[in-house]
């Protein structure tokens, strides 16, 4: 196989009706089969419970993870498996990111400027004010 590190993306769905700690552990694991692989860790996104287009297993509901990492072209089929091997896993999708795209998004990332929120004013209740005392900016 190569030993190319590449820059992977995957993305799986857990069975939603597990409680929160099982679906850590299932989380946990597969970060463990990329990790023990050869692999590292860039990005875990949880994007938490949603409604499936369609019925998988008789389940309606699942908890959609993403994770980006790097790794050689051998940690894929040891993924693979372990997802196979996990029937809390009901969907998965894997693929290699190109480079131009992160390269890209990199980019767009360095020239984007961190906005700053205004304090928000206090009040009683802890309510915003309805109405600020401020004139409208003409543009």
């Amino acid at each position: 196989m190569s030993s190319i590190t590449r820059t992977y993306e995957t993305t799986f769905i857990v069975n939603a009706s597990l409680d929160d700690a099982q679906v850590e552990a299932v989380i946990v694991r597969v970060q463990e089969t990329i990790t023990k692989n050869g692999g590292t860790i860039k990005a875990v996104n949880k994007w938490g419970r949603k409604r499936l287009a369609y019925a998988i297993n008789k389940r309606t509901n699942g908890f959609y993870v993403n994770v980006e990492f790097e790794a050689p072209g051998t940690v894929l089929a040891h993924l693979e498996r372990a997802y196979q091997l996990d029937e809390m896993v009901l969907r998965n999708l894997t693929i290699v990111l190109d480079r131009k795209a992160l390269a890209a998004r990199a980019a767009a990332l360095a020239a984007t400027p961190v906005e700053e929120k205004p304090a928000a004013v206090s009040t009683a209740g802890g309510r915003e004010p309805l109405f600020t005392t401020e004139e409208p900016k003409n543009a």
